[in-house]
């Protein structure tokens, strides 16, 4: 009687240190590192080239429809993941783990966030307004220009809160239930987001796929980010307690709702309330309030970091975990 691939694949091929799950576990685990020493390049970065191509492709597709858009996401968010999947199919175990860590480290940006906070409390911390203002650009889409102390540590700690989510989580998670495709796909979702998915002229119906699809991909990474911030709340000097009840009470108040369950679990960690008006170009929002606490003040950016580091080394190990674990589901 011949034996089964299953069979064959069940023991140490599957599960072993040279298995394709644990070569892309380890290869996520190499990428975080990567992320935490080499940051963000600040020419040549992978991310950036996909979005001057997909800014390219764009000028070729445009039309003031949700059908157009939708083509354009598509093909952007298709060529990725196939790129992904491309890449994947590396059989040596160094070899795939080596593409792991390389698109792990290209789609992560917990280094390159954490400094943008740190940045901005050095200029706030000095009482560079111009400077903070200056820099405030690197982490949101506010504007500026108007923006005194309180409001530019509040829109910092706003932008941590997500962000940790959509830079570090999200993909983290996605990679480990989807491989190399799932996390180019998911960098893909997410800067197209960045790029058009706006309520402006322009990009309200052509954004509007990009939009939605980000919303999708984001929605357990969210609530997975509200989570672990309530663990990690005491290592920024919070209470978990606190941050459970915030975020139970008041993440669903955010005009986004995966935000919303970010920034409320923030609010609650660091006893700070989040939310207000926010000036976007011409835009003016008025965002529900989120949190008892006073509004943020500099110190609270520091404390953000730290919590949002706490948050992203936690969501690697889950990832590794749950890398792990659907390797050993996943039929060879």
């Amino acid at each position: 009687m011949p034996i089964s691939c299953r069979n064959v694949s069940s023991g140490a091929g599957r599960s072993g240190t040279g298995s394709p799950a644990s070569a892309h576990a380890l290869g996520m685990l190499a990428g975080v590192a990567l992320d935490a020493v080499l940051a963000d390049p600040r020419r040549g970065h992978p991310v950036a080239l996909f979005g001057r191509a997909a800014a390219a492709l764009e000028k070729r597709l445009y039309g003031d429809a949700r059908a157009d858009g939708a083509v354009h996401v598509a093909l952007c968010v298709g060529s990725a993941a196939l790129l992904g999947a491309v890449a994947g199919r590396v059989r040596h175990p160094l070899a795939r783990g080596a593409v792991s860590a390389v698109a792990t480290w290209s789609v992560l940006g917990g280094t390159t966030l954490g400094r943008e906070g740190a940045a901005m409390a050095a200029f706030l911390e000095a009482g560079d307004l111009a400077g903070a203002r200056g820099r405030l650009p690197h982490l949101c889409g506010r504007d500026p220009s108007r923006l005194e102390e309180p409001e530019l540590a509040r829109a910092t700690v706003e932008s941590i809160a997500e962000n940790t989510s959509d830079a570090v989580v999200a993909p983290l998670l996605w990679g480990a239930v989807a491989g190399v495709p799932g996390l180019l796909a998911y960098r893909a979702v997410n800067t197209l987001d960045a790029m058009i998915g706006h309520r402006n002229a322009r990009y309200a119906r052509f954004g509007w796929a990009a939009a939605r699809l980000d919303d999708v991909a984001n929605a357990v990474p969210a609530q997975i980010t509200g989570l672990l911030t309530v663990l990690a709340a005491p290592l920024a000097g919070g209470s978990s307690r606190r941050a459970a009840a915030v975020l139970r009470r008041d993440g669903h108040r955010h005009p986004s709702p995966n935000a919303g369950r970010c920034e409320a679990a923030f609010a609650g960690a660091l006893d700070v309330t989040l939310g207000g008006t926010n000036v976007y170009g011409s835009r003016v929002e008025h965002r529900p309030e989120m949190g008892d606490g006073p509004k943020p003040s500099v110190r609270d950016i520091r404390r953000s970091v730290r919590l949002a580091r706490a948050v992203g080394f936690a969501a690697a190990g889950l990832a590794v975990l749950v890398a792990l674990r659907a390797g050993e589901r996943r039929p060879a």
